[in-house]
Parts: structure tokens; sequence; C-alpha cells
């Protein structure tokens, strides 16, 4: 039977999510970081290795800003799990089951006091987004090399807030001139810093700076 249906709360999540990835079959997880989703700092321990199914994870770069983080990630892969990390961010998490179910996580910063999910199982949709996930996976980096890069990836969105950054205008006239909400562009800088390796804007312009990339 063909339906789309709204989960509320992470807890109706994982009564849904649980038997389906139970199975062994193949699981896709999208994601902004490891909160994205709950339960995924622990999802290594969960499924063991050998597992009849693969799984694969894509993260945004944000998810390497914390040391737990990557640990968790290296976890995952010495787990036989697939993660790759891509230049760009990834608002809206994904996961797929078996290429038959998907479930969208709603996007960040929603106001509803109760988290909401989306899960389908028609055809139509999670082909469409499957063959999204297929691109994007292809020209993202493997988790080690994406660590072992002396160079880090910045797609043409991180670049511009790169150069708002060393303009010296103001946060809210580059969101402005960058056509994105003052809260987005915060979540930009932040996302940025990330893939830098900077604890500061101040010392995310040093470390561009070292690499080249300020004069890209």
């Amino acid at each position: 039977m063909t339906a789309t249906v709204t989960l509320y709360g992470d807890l109706e999540l994982r009564t849904r999510l649980g038997p389906l990835a139970a199975h062994g079959g193949e699981f896709v997880n999208i994601a902004h970081d490891l909160d994205t989703f709950p339960g995924a700092r622990e999802s290594a321990r969960l499924r063991a290795a050998g597992s009849a199914g693969a799984v694969r994870k894509l993260f945004s770069p944000a998810v390497l800003a914390d040391e737990r983080d990557r640990l968790a990630l290296r976890e995952m892969a010495a787990h036989g799990f697939q993660v790759r990390i891509t230049a760009a961010p990834l608002p809206q998490g994904t996961v797929f089951v078996d290429r038959r179910t998907m479930i969208l996580a709603e996007s960040p910063g929603a106001a509803a006091a109760t988290r909401r999910y989306t899960m389908s199982n028609a055809a139509a949709l999670v082909n469409g987004a499957y063959a999204l996930f297929e691109a994007a996976w292809e020209a993202a980096a493997d988790l080690e090399a994406f660590l072992a890069s002396d160079r880090p990836l910045l797609d043409d969105s991180a670049r511009k807030v790169l150069r708002a950054l060393g303009s010296g205008v103001t946060d809210a006239a580059a969101a402005r001139q960058l056509g994105m909400s003052l809260r987005t562009y915060h979540r930009r800088v932040a996302e940025l810093l990330a893939i830098l390796g900077a604890d500061s804007r101040f010392q995310a312009g040093i470390r561009a700076g070292e690499l080249g990339l300020a004069r890209d």
C-alpha cells in the first residue's frame, strides 16, 4: 500500500524505523550532522559489521566540527559503514531503507515544539530523491580522504561567505548581499568555521589565507 505519513517526535520515528532497519537491507542516511536524527552517535554500535545490507552515510562538513563526532564517524567506518562528506551543507536530513521507504527530517529551525518527520513509500518520490542522493554521493569525498586533505573543499556558497567575512561588512549587510536571512548566514559562517577547523572568524581568515582559499 502506497502511503505518505507524518511522524511526530523521535519516539514515533524510532518505532517506525526500527523494524525497517532490522531486516538488514540497504540503509542510507543523509544528514547535516549527528544530531539530525536521534541515536546517530550510537548507530555504529547497534548495527554490527558484516550486516547483510550495506550502510551508507552522507554528511555535511559541519559533522567534523567536534572531535567526539569525528571519532564516532571513524567508528562507523570501522564497523563497515561507508561514510562520505560533501563539500556543501545538507539542510534536509533523509533516510532510505532498501530504496523502498524514505523518511525526511523536518528542516532545522522549524518552530514546531515536537519534531516532525515525513515517511513515504511512494515509488516516484523515493526513486527521484534516491537519484539525487546518488549524484551527491558520487561527488562527495570518503571520510578519511576528506580528513586527510590539507585543503578543505568549499562549495560556491561557502566561498561567497568567506569573501563576505573578508570584506569587513556587517553580518546583516553580508546576508542581504548574499540573498539569505541573517539566521542562515550565521549558520553558514558556523559551517565555514567547522570546515576550516577554526575557533573564530579571525582564525578562519588566517587559515583561509594559509591555504590560499582567500584568493580563490
